[in-house]
């Protein structure tokens, strides 16, 4: 993907880090609601006839209602989720990451509303059906764990901290599960549940597709090469040719020489155009 790393030069300065905290705290959020206050998440739902009626805030704040129903495994998914979104961040870089969150969100969007216009078009909105909670995002929580698991399919984790399991095959048994929902869900006529998970899939998708060959090491072996790479660029600074007269470096002029001073008392090093010239340190 070219384009997308074009898009990263240009724009990546604005890339938000450290963006899964943000996410885990609407998670929260989202919680808190459902436990608190629960008639308040069909106020906030994305709901595209409401959506026409003005309230254009439902196209950002159904991500506060969250993937699952409140339970004790609560704090156990969301240092997973937190797990994940950070690796990602990790792998493919912050613009990237957040370009993929955002993406699934905006497809979200695009595909809920474009079903019920199209349906309002032919004048078959009347039968348009939506789950009222389907729009929330454990679509876009499942394309996160997707990605990670395309990633790294043979990482091992504890299932239930107790059984060894590869991640693809999580990730094998999540898209069965998918697919058998869309299929439940057409005959439904849950539009709202069947456009969720095309769209969640269509984020993955194109991003596995057009960035497949990007990165095939585990989290913790990024993490080793990041630490790897911060010693170095350390190392670098701290090895820096300067001159001792005229405090010019190699990064100041590249075609400079550098030379140490035997005659000098100590460690004093000079330029090509004060090496024969300097007064020597005694």
């Amino acid at each position: 993907m070219k384009w997308l790393n074009k898009l990263e030069r240009k724009f990546g300065k604005y890339s938000i880090y450290n963006l899964t905290l943000i996410i885990i705290a609407c998670y929260i959020i989202g919680y808190i609601l459902a436990i608190t206050y629960p008639e308040f998440l069909y106020l906030i739902m994305l709901d595209p006839a409401k959506v026409m009626e003005g309230q254009i805030y439902r196209l950002f704040t159904w991500v506060l209602i969250p993937p699952s129903n409140p339970s004790i495994f609560v704090v156990i998914m969301l240092m997973f989720y937190y797990y994940i979104g950070t690796n990602l961040e990790r792998t493919w870089g912050a613009f990237k990451y957040n370009l993929y969150i955002f993406s699934g969100i905006l497809f979200t969007n695009i595909g809920i509303m474009g079903i019920y216009i199209t349906m309002l078009l032919l004048g078959n909105a009347g039968s348009y059906h939506s789950t009222g909670f389907g729009a929330s995002t454990y679509y876009l929580s499942m394309s996160m764990f997707l990605a990670f698991a395309a990633l790294y399919p043979d990482m091992q984790i504890l299932l239930y901290f107790i059984i060894p399991v590869k991640i693809k095959w999580l990730a094998y048994f999540d898209i069965a599960y998918l697919i058998f929902v869309f299929l439940v869900s057409g005959f439904m006529h849950d539009y709202t549940s069947m456009i969720m998970i095309v769209m969640s899939l269509l984020n993955f998708i194109l991003f596995y597709f057009g960035t497949k060959n990007l990165y095939h090491m585990s989290p913790k072996s990024m993490k080793r090469r990041k630490k790897y790479k911060r010693e170095v660029r350390h190392i670098q600074v701290q090895t820096k040719h300067k001159c001792t007269v005229c405090g010019q470096t190699e990064e100041d002029n590249p075609s400079l020489e550098f030379r140490y001073c035997s005659k000098c008392n100590g460690n004093y090093e000079y330029c090509q155009n004060h090496l024969f010239t300097h007064e020597h340190k005694k």
